[in-house]
C-alpha cells in the first residue's frame, strides 16, 4: 500500500465536501492551495474562500498564488513533498505543477466526461433538459478536461431540480467518488479509460449576460429549464418594462403552466398574488424574482408593495 501525501487544490463549496471528507478518512495533507482573498460585500472587505475557511479549521498549510508559475510558489509546492494532487473545482494548472506527484494530479469534474467539459457543467445539464448528469475522475493534462478517465457515476436529474439542488446531489457524491479515487491510487488498482477524441460532445460554455438572458419568445420548456439552470446562481435574467420604465430584473424560481391563450408574448397578467407571464404554448408563473436595488423575493411579498401597470411585460 502507497503512502501518499495529498496536495489539495480548490476554492468554493463544493469543493469543501472533498477535503472534509479527505481529512475525515484520515488521509495526510501536507497543503491546501486555493485562491487569494477577494473582497466582497458593501465594504470590500477581503473574504477568504470557503476551501481556506475549512482548512484554517482544521490548521492545514495553505497557499494562495496569484501566479501559479512563480518560481518562489513552485519551490514552495515542490518542498511539501506531495505524491498526489487533487483538484476540485479550481482553475487551469500549468504543467509544472500538475506533473510534479509522482502519482499524478486527477480532477473531480462534475459532468458524465466528455459531455459539458468546461465552466459551468451543471448549470448547462440542466439548461439543456438532461435528465442525467454525474461525476468523473480523470488524471489531468494538457488540456481541458481531457485526460484519462478514473471513474464515473450517474446521478438522476428530477424534474424540478435547480442548478443549486444538482450542485449538491454532485458534491456529495463527488466527495464519496474522490475517496473511492483515492484509495485506488493508494492500493496500485486504478484502471483508466481515455476519453474519445470526437468533438461532438456537449459542452459547459462560460455563463455570460447574453446566455443567462432569458428569451420570451423561446419555448415554454427552453424558458423554464433556463430559470431552473441559472437559480440560483447567477440567475436568469431579463428587462421588464412597467409604469413607462424599463429595468433589469432577475428571476430565480418560476414553473410553467399549459394553457391556450391570446395575450402577447412576456405579458405580465396578475392573479390572485401570482406573476404570470406569457409565452408560447402557456404561462411562466414566476415565483421568486428581484428588482434593481431590492433583494429577491417571492412573488406574493412582491406584489404586497409593488404594482404592475396594465401595460407591464417581460422582454
Amino acid at each position: 500500500m502507497r503512502d501518499l501525501r495529498i496536495l489539495f487544490m480548490g476554492t468554493p463549496d463544493f469543493a469543501v465536501e472533498t477535503l472534509k471528507t479527505i481529512i475525515e478518512n484520515k488521509y495526510n495533507v501536507v497543503g491546501v492551495i486555493t485562491a487569494p482573498d477577494k473582497p466582497a460585500g458593501r465594504g470590500r472587505k477581503l473574504r477568504a474562500s470557503a476551501v481556506k475557511e475549512y482548512a484554517v479549521s482544521k490548521n492545514l498549510k495553505i497557499l494562495q498564488p496569484t501566479n501559479l508559475k512563480d518560481e518562489k510558489f513552485i519551490e514552495e509546492l515542490a518542498s511539501l513533498k506531495a505524491n498526489l494532487n487533487i483538484v476540485v473545482a479550481f482553475r487551469m494548472l500549468p504543467k509544472v505543477v500538475w506533473n510534479m506527484p509522482k502519482y499524478g494530479t486527477f480532477n473531480l469534474h462534475a459532468s458524465l466526461l466528455p459531455d459539458y467539459r468546461g465552466a459551468a457543467p451543471i448549470n448547462w445539464a440542466i439548461i439543456n433538459g438532461e435528465k442525467k448528469s454525474g461525476i468523473t475522475t480523470f488524471f489531468i493534462d494538457e488540456k481541458i478536461d481531457t485526460g484519462n478517465v478514473i471513474f464515473q457515476k450517474e446521478v438522476i436529474i428530477d424534474n424540478e431540480d435547480t442548478a443549486g439542488i444538482l450542485h449538491d446531489k454532485l458534491m456529495i457524491d463527488g466527495a464519496k467518488l474522490v475517496l473511492e479515487t483515492i484509495k485506488a491510487i493508494e492500493n496500485d488498482s486504478v484502471s483508466v479509460k481515455p476519453q474519445p477524441k470526437e468533438n461532438t460532445f456537449k459542452t459547459a460554455y462560460k455563463l455570460n449576460r447574453e446566455n443567462t438572458k432569458i428569451n420570451w419568445k423561446e419555448d415554454i420548456n427552453i424558458i423554464h429549464n433556463l430559470i431552473k439552470g441559472l437559480s440560483p446562481y447567477p440567475s436568469a435574467w431579463c428587462n421588464l418594462y412597467n409604469k413607462g420604465v424599463l429595468e433589469t430584473i432577475k428571476i430565480y424560481n418560476a414553473h410553467p403552466i399549459l394553457e391556450v391563450h391570446n395575450y402577447e408574448t412576456g405579458k405580465i397578467i396578475i392573479e390572485d398574488s401570482i406573476i404570470k407571464v406569457a409565452v408560447q404554448n402557456g404561462y411562466i408563473l414566476v415565483d421568486k424574482l428581484q428588482l434593481p436595488g431590492k433583494k429577491a423575493m417571492d412573488s406574493k411579498a412582491l406584489l404586497n408593495g409593488y404594482d404592475f401597470y396594465r401595460d407591464a411585460k417581460m422582454s
